[in-house]
């Protein structure tokens, strides 16, 4: 780390000392796309690739489940549980963590059995993940049965929240904000894009942000229209940021005004794509070998293009696209993204 970041890093104590598991190959690399720059004609764009932090393809969940593992090791639970949709790249990583630790992984996975296993459901079997299909429940709505199940029979289960977004979580992205610093100078970075669902990302970039004292602004694009329900997503991130600097003891807090949130680009709903996100897919593909998968990376992406296009960002700075991972569900959208 640089100095200012290693200085960060010793104000927040707390986070300092919680316990990790050891998960990811990390710091992941930060590119230049000079193709796509070039054939767009805006800012010069970068990607941080977290599509590359190397566990089960990679994924930024990994960062999360660092600090989230660490904590259900010392406490000596022997199980899992967490739950998502079925083309999950949350659990995908969650199955292989629990893999690499020696855990067992109970996975709640919403919809019916499907007659074949393909993408993250693919990897999720190979990893030895326990799979319970639960219909319209992608949330976990019915983990406090399993857990109950599971503690009869004698186990020490650990819930993980959906998408890893808890305070823990949130700690794996205020670590990844002080690694991004040492990797490039942020004076010329006006925007940083990325898919924001469960909010730990999101909540994590923010805190990270003003510890270093850094004017770019932080765009989360929202992915999931039923984020809106109950209360309202930007509220939900805004909430984990100030919770995550209570439990690390920092002093500042933050206003919902201070969540930039997009939901320009929810359209079609939860994992549907649109022309747009297509196009989008297919234009990094082609011009930088790089992938993006179709409900996440590819809705973020395709929405920092859009605002490329329209003109709506500075050329005389840089933006930088958070790649999030998730490219094995592309294999799941074969018949629908071509």
């Amino acid at each position: 780390m640089n100095c200012k970041a290693n200085f960060i890093m010793q104000k927040c104590s707390t986070l300092q000392h919680l316990p990790k598991a050891k998960l990811g190959y990390l710091p992941t690399p930060v590119i230049k796309l000079e193709n796509l720059t070039r054939i767009l004609g805006g800012p010069d764009i970068l990607m941080k690739r977290d599509d590359l932090t190397g566990l089960a393809l990679g994924g930024n969940k990994t960062r999360k489940l660092e600090y989230i593992l660490g904590d259900a090791i010392k406490k000596g639970c022997d199980t899992v549980i967490t739950a998502g949709a079925q083309q999950s790249n949350h659990c995908r990583q969650t199955a292989a963590a629990a893999a690499k630790l020696g855990l067992d992984c109970h996975l709640l996975l919403g919809g019916e059995k499907p007659g074949n296993f393909n993408g993250n459901l693919l990897l999720d079997e190979l990893f030895g993940a326990h799979i319970h299909f639960t219909k319209e429940n992608r949330k976990g709505e019915d983990i406090p049965n399993l857990v109950d199940t599971l503690k009869a029979s004698g186990h020490s289960p650990y819930v993980i929240p959906y998408g890893g977004s808890n305070e823990l979580g949130a700690c794996g992205f205020i670590e990844a904000g002080f690694e991004l610093s040492t990797q490039i100078g942020v004076d010329n970075l006006s925007h940083i894009f990325f898919a924001s669902s469960s909010g730990g990302t999101h909540a994590g970039l923010m805190i990270a942000k003003s510890l270093l004292r850094h004017k770019y602004e932080i765009t989360g694009i929202q992915i999931d229209k039923a984020e809106c329900e109950a209360n309202s997503f930007q509220q939900q991130v805004l909430t984990l940021a100030n919770s995550t600097c209570s439990f690390l003891n920092l002093a500042q807090s933050y206003r919902v005004d201070d969540v930039v949130l997009d939901k320009g680009y929810l359209e079609t709903g939860y994992g549907v794509l649109t022309e747009q996100e297509k196009e989008a897919i297919k234009l990094l593909a082609k011009s930088e070998g790089v992938l993006l998968d179709p409900v996440y990376t590819g809705r973020a992406f395709a929405a920092m293009v859009d605002k490329i296009q329209k003109r709506e960002l500075p050329n005389d700075k840089q933006v930088l696209f958070w790649h999030t991972g998730g490219a094995p569900s592309l294999f799941a959208y074969s018949r629908t993204i071509l």
